[in-house]
């Protein structure tokens, strides 16, 4: 729906948008979400990531090594119809925090 970061959030102001639903992909292809306001979703976390504790998603990573983040694919982005008030869905990418690399076990990448 979105080619870049400035298109989505210039939609997500004009459109009075207040969620956004993360979602990403697990080892064996099940798909995880959490929701949270758009306020807490700016450009900045956008660009830096979604942190999150890997070793809570099956296959991912042991809690020595848990920390993740997920970086978002603006393409994957929609309205859900069925959600109010109204949110936007999207799917992002797992990667790395340290090296920035794409994760290997996502399934998306």
């Amino acid at each position: 729906m979105f080619g870049n970061a400035d298109e989505f959030f210039k939609f997500v102001r004009d459109e009075g948008v207040e969620y956004i639903d993360i979602r990403f992909t697990d080892l064996p292809g099940i798909q995880q979400q959490v929701t949270m306001p758009i306020s807490a979703f700016d450009e900045d976390t956008a660009a830096e990531g979604v942190a999150f504790d890997g070793s809570s998603i099956r296959g991912f990573q042991t809690i020595d090594q848990s920390d993740m983040k997920l970086l978002p694919d603006y393409g994957t982005a929609y309205v859900d119809p069925f959600r109010n008030p109204k949110t936007i869905a999207m799917d992002f990418f797992v990667h790395d925090p340290i090296t920035g690399e794409a994760y290997s076990r996502d399934p998306r990448n």
